[in-house]
């Protein structure tokens, strides 16, 4: 049951995903969440976010940032990074998912997905049939109604984490 919330992969940030790698596989868009995956709650893009932004570009990535959040502060994160956005995304619904697909020109077979939380991010991923990365919240401060989702997201995460252990002892 819990399984429809596990992660494809789980790693410490979106800052160290080779996305080089990626592309070599076919992967041609990617759908970013904004606030604590790329920087802390409602900051601006930092220097980091702006390499990241231009190296995803040369690469060759169409980027899409969808956001539950409101217009004004995705649009100011957007008008530094450039590239296109959707706000008040409905999350986990998969129709900003459709919709950021549609927008990249990609489909569930070459688009990834980079979020932090469990319960909107990577279950709208999975909802949408995108291959997903859960990265660990950039900084600890946090709206009170995502401070009760982590707490269910750590039960969640227990059983990810034995499951993967599981996997690998198989192989």
């Amino acid at each position: 049951m819990l399984e429809r919330f596990y992660p494809d992969e789980q790693v410490r940030s979106a800052y160290v995903i080779d996305y080089e790698k990626l592309y070599a596989e076919g992967y041609r868009g990617i759908i970013f969440d904004i606030d604590n995956t790329l920087v802390p709650h409602g900051a601006p893009a930092d220097d980091r976010a702006l390499a990241l932004f231009e190296r995803l570009k040369k690469i060759g990535y169409k980027v899409v940032l969808l956001s539950n959040n409101k217009e004004p502060r995705v649009k100011s994160f957007n008008d530094q990074v450039k590239v296109q956005y959707i706000y008040k995304a409905g999350k986990p619904g998969s129709g900003g998912y459709e919709r950021a697909m549609e927008m990249m020109g990609t489909d569930t077979s070459n688009t990834l997905f980079v979020g932090d939380q469990l319960f909107t991010d990577i279950w709208g991923a999975k909802n949408a049939g995108i291959r997903n990365f859960l990265v660990e919240p950039i900084h600890p401060k946090e709206e009170i109604q995502i401070v009760l989702k982590r707490c269910g997201e750590k039960i969640v995460l227990f059983f990810y984490r034995r499951y993967v252990r599981k996997q690998r002892n198989k192989k």
